[in-house]
């Protein structure tokens, strides 16, 4: 999710699946101000979709921005046959502790199955 996408998506209330996690954090004065001037202009939203969405898309910023760093072994090849070397930067392990996470929460949502 793109944090300029999230405007047409808190006008439209879209679904969300969540887990049974919380996270209770205490927000800078003028986050915390931003957050209820959000929540006056969508007011279909809580403060908490809000933050969600908006924790989501920074996440997903964070990853997209995290540099390439080309290893030495070789995992494909481009459209003209050069090489594609594997990423030994942050996205590999970040993508791997994600998922090692994802099954956690997911078999805590299934009643641990």
């Amino acid at each position: 999710m793109k944090v300029r996408d999230l405007v047409s998506r808190w006008e439209r209330s879209a679904e969300r699946i969540s887990t049974a996690e919380t996270y209770a954090v205490k927000l800078p004065l003028q986050a915390a101000a931003r957050i209820a001037a959000l929540q006056e202009m969508f007011p279909g939203q809580s403060r908490e979709e809000l933050i969600t969405d908006l924790l989501c898309a920074a996440l997903d910023d964070l990853e997209e921005s995290l540099p390439y760093i080309p290893g030495q072994r070789v995992i494909a090849e481009d459209d003209r046959g050069d090489p594609i070397f594997e990423d030994v930067g942050h996205t590999p392990r970040l993508q791997q502790l994600t998922q090692k996470h994802l099954q956690r929460l997911r078999g805590q949502s299934n009643g641990g199955a």
